[in-house]
């Protein structure tokens, strides 16, 4: 490509990223501690096209660019126009659950229902046997998703750096659940720790339970994900 072609190409590449960063559009991609770092890559990429704009100026020293160099900016409108959903109940059922290794707990902070992430649940009611989740009432949110025997879950996936590694974290339903719920339906359960365990077929994890007191769709959320930080 020549300079030109390649300026343009530069600065719509930065501007899809610092669009993504500002709008919350990033999140379909990466964990949203990294928003700093979309932000800084589409500033250096707006940068480095104004900085190719002004060696293009110079007199050109190569052939022009074939017009079939342009489709490379397709991906780039691609990203705006057709972002991807977040990963949902397909994804999850088939992948095999991240609850495999123990993880640091903090004490629960006071008050009833608190509100936990599914990872912080599942990890309190496998590792540490519910001990800290006794007598505690506790609010999850999450996506709905069945196993093959029809049996709902609530999922939300966990990203390590980004949806490319993503693992599904499943809490299995019981009590008062609702009897119409649509897979990658969102919904807020709220209700207590069971003893109650699945093993995953996927990898062998184990799939913690939750006894539902009462639940409530909600919409999804602005960040799809969970992360460790």
């Amino acid at each position: 490509m020549n300079r030109t072609a390649q300026a343009i190409l530069l600065f719509l590449v930065g501007g899809v990223l610092l669009h993504a960063g500002v709008t919350g559009l990033y999140l379909r991609y990466v964990k949203a501690g990294l928003r700093p770092l979309v932000l800084a890559a589409g500033v250096v990429l707006v940068l480095a096209a104004v900085a190719t704009v002004r060696y293009a100026r110079r007199p050109p020293d190569g052939h022009p660019a074939p017009r079939v160099s342009w489709l490379l900016v397709l991906p780039v409108f691609a990203l705006v126009l057709a972002a991807p959903p977040a990963l949902g109940s397909y994804s999850a059922m088939r992948a095999g659950t991240a609850v495999t290794a123990p993880r640091i707990l903090t004490p629960l902070p006071d008050g009833n229902p608190v509100r936990l992430t599914v990872i912080d649940y599942a990890d309190r009611a496998v590792y540490d046997h519910g001990r800290s989740l006794a007598g505690r009432t506790v609010t999850l949110t999450g996506f709905v998703a069945f196993d093959h025997a029809g049996a709902p879950y609530l999922v939300r996936m966990l990203l390590n750096c980004c949806a490319a590694d993503a693992q599904p974290v499943k809490v299995g339903l019981t009590g008062r659940v609702p009897a119409v719920l649509p897979p990658d339906s969102w919904l807020e359960v709220t209700g207590g720790y069971r003893t109650e365990r699945a093993t995953d077929p996927v990898n062998g994890g184990t799939i913690p339970f939750l006894e539902v007191a009462r639940a409530r769709p909600v919409a999804p959320p602005a960040d799809p994900y969970e992360s460790l930080g």
